[in-house]
């Protein structure tokens, strides 16, 4: 039976998650470079879990510089299976205000840079397929 093991990615304004109290930062490197920063490890409700600010600690990188594979990998070497990513974004829906908290099954990469392809091709099938199956 495989274990799963949980990383969050956090995004604008979540760099850290306080109730984590058995902590231990990770020093990684991957072909890509240095992930955006150390790699919290903590054990949560008894499971390894896994915490990753993509901006940095601080907010000092910018989204079009997220060295996004080398967080990747970085995760993976760790032997991640799942990752959730929050993202703080903006809607132009009147039904979706802000503090509306949604989960998505599906999006569009608009940033146009052609080394994010590598994750689109290889996990936007595993991603619907999870988010419609696991999530209900």
């Amino acid at each position: 039976m495989t274990t799963n093991k949980l990383a969050i990615i956090g995004g604008s304004g979540l760099y850290d998650v306080e109730e984590f109290k058995d902590r231990e930062l990770l020093d990684l490197n991957t072909p890509w470079g240095k992930p955006s920063d150390e790699i919290l490890k903590t054990i949560y409700n008894n499971k390894e879990v896994y915490f990753l600010p993509r901006h940095g600690r601080g907010h000092f990188i910018s989204p079009s510089n997220i060295n996004f594979r080398a967080n990747i990998d970085a995760l993976k070497q760790l032997g991640v299976t799942d990752i959730v990513s929050v993202s703080a974004v903006g809607s132009l829906k009147e039904d979706l205000p802000p503090g509306k908290f949604v989960i998505v099954d599906q999006f569009i990469d608009r940033t146009f840079q052609e080394p994010k392809l590598f994750l689109m091709m290889k996990l936007l099938p595993t991603f619907q397929w999870h988010t419609q199956h696991q999530m209900g």
